[in-house]
């Protein structure tokens, strides 16, 4: 009798469980791909919920979504694009938070190309420079703004080519079409060191701040799952994670 009972009692919470499971569409930044994907791994293991993730340059997500894409969650690579849908009305008000500090790099595949200064920019010997799309992508403004800083803006504009986001940025590197490009840290970087080729951390006092703000979008101000993963961006483990890929939290 006491194991039948033991058994009801297992299936009913089973059930419960499987009732409250749902699904969150979230719109990443490029930048976040990785920190997200390690991040959904435990957040589907501790939750319960699925998380469905697109991944893209956060201009064009703004567009998306006033669009009437079904994002329910947004991270943003910038903190000026939730701050405008949160006044435009497209968000769960008091939902806007920072949930990663992002930090700017010039890296290479190849090893010993870029110096610790980034003093292979000055000399300018390289025939292309892979940045983001400024208009669309913040690294790629962030990356524009030092250029300016270091007096280099001119000099090196023939050499620019032009990802749409911070992934393709990226990958104009990694295959060989450009020599160096400038990224976000967290596509070159884990567990505290640089995991291949070789990079110029850039000091943030070079541009200006890379805060990502996340939000709760207005079509799910009734969704479980994306109150949850809300939550879990906030708590312990996606902190460690966020860590572990070079960014920075609020107050750090």
């Amino acid at each position: 009798m006491r194991m039948s009972r033991l058994y009801v009692a297992l299936v009913a919470a089973s059930l419960v469980s499987t009732a409250h499971a749902d699904e969150v569409v979230v719109a990443v930044a490029a930048n976040f791909t990785a920190p997200i994907q390690a991040i959904a791994k435990d957040f589907e293991k501790d939750t319960g919920h699925k998380l469905v993730a697109s991944f893209g340059a956060t201009g064009q997500f703004y567009t998306q979504i006033k669009n009437g894409a079904p994002f329910q969650v947004f991270l943003a690579a910038d903190d000026t694009t939730p701050a405008r849908l949160e006044k435009e009305g497209e968000i769960v008000p008091g939902s806007r938070f920072t949930y990663a500090i992002g930090s700017l790099a010039l890296w290479s595949a190849k090893a010993g190309y870029v110096d610790a200064n980034g003093d292979v920019l000055k000399h300018n010997a390289f025939t292309h420079l892979s940045i983001a799309n400024p208009q669309a992508a913040p690294y790629g403004l962030a990356a524009t703004q030092v250029l300016t800083k270091m007096g280099l803006t001119e000099a090196v504009k023939p050499k620019i080519v032009e990802g749409q986001n911070i992934t393709q940025a990226y990958q104009f590197v990694a295959t060989g079409n450009a020599e160096l490009g400038f990224v976000a840290l967290s596509q070159i970087y884990k567990d505290g060191k640089v995991t291949g080729g070789s990079a110029w951390i850039v000091p943030s006092s070079m541009y200006e701040p890379i805060r990502q703000d996340a939000v709760l979008l207005s079509k799910a101000k009734d969704s479980v799952a994306a109150k949850a993963l809300v939550d879990y961006l906030k708590g312990p483990k996606a902190a460690a994670v966020i860590h572990a890929y070079g960014y920075k939290l609020q107050g750090e």
